[in-house]
């Protein structure tokens, strides 16, 4: 039997931040708690993808850094044993200012601003001594299919792996592609730049190395919406679905 590969996809935790992007920690300890209870297994993001530890296999990854995923996520994979994956846009890493790109800029200048702060180098050099992955989410976290120069889109990729390895001492070779936003011209970039896994947010393709299809977990996530969403029955049938019907959708019968 093909392993359970369950990897999803959180951005920051917060109890007050309104954003679709932030769970609360309660809501995140019982969402993980629940799925070991279930029998999966945690490890990180680029393990699970390359070489999946058991039957059912668990990551959990944090896109874009923010410091919330230091001070409240942390402390809950802690508790339950869990090594997390976090992607960070290196331009952001250690700045005091928010991060702003669009999809987040609303929370600039209102009294969510802070939650837009990424971590520092030495937050992200704590959560890799602890056993968690550090991976690219590039440098400045454009739409990657959008940029037409092809040594700009390198230049992205290469760069924030580069800088992640001098800055932590260990190895990048895992991304997450900002806004889950991946063509084959990408991927083909991602591979020259020298990384052996990828992550997008989508459950509408077959999971592959440098395009693995993550589940996205929204604020909206919460009870059936989660367990739905990361039942294996669900994520085959939409990775079958997504096999059979490359854009999309069945073929119409004929009229």
């Amino acid at each position: 039997m093909s392993p359970d590969v369950l990897i999803l996809c959180y951005h920051g935790v917060s109890e007050t931040w309104p954003a679709q992007i932030a769970t609360p920690p309660a809501r995140l300890e019982r969402e993980i708690a629940g799925l070991l209870r279930r029998g999966y297994h945690p490890t990180t993001f680029r393990t699970a993808v390359l070489s999946p530890p058991a039957r059912r296999t668990l990551a959990v990854t944090f896109d874009d850094a923010y410091r919330s995923v230091f001070v409240r996520a942390r402390p809950v994979l802690e508790r339950l044993g869990v090594p997390g994956s976090v992607y960070a846009a290196t331009s952001f890493v250690g700045s005091a200012r928010p991060m702003a790109w669009p999809g987040i800029e609303e929370w600039l200048g209102g009294p969510h601003e802070s939650e837009l702060v990424a971590m520092d180098w030495d937050e992200l050099a704590e959560l890799a001594r602890l056993g968690w992955e550090v991976g690219s989410h590039s440098v400045t976290h454009p739409k990657l299919t959008r940029l037409a120069d092809d040594e700009l889109l390198l230049a992205e990729l290469r760069d924030s792996r580069a800088t992640i390895e001098a800055r932590l001492g260990r190895a990048c070779d895992t991304i997450a592609y900002p806004y889950g936003d991946v063509n084959p011209r990408v991927i083909d970039a991602a591979s020259v730049a020298g990384y052996g896994a990828a992550g997008s947010v989508s459950s509408l393709r077959p999971p592959a190395r440098m395009d693995w299809p993550r589940v996205g977990v929204w604020r909206e996530d919460a009870g059936w919406r989660f367990r739905l969403k990361a039942s294996g029955f669900v994520r085959r049938r939409r990775a079958s679905r997504a096999a059979a019907f490359p854009d999309g959708s069945p073929p119409r019968p004929n009229a």
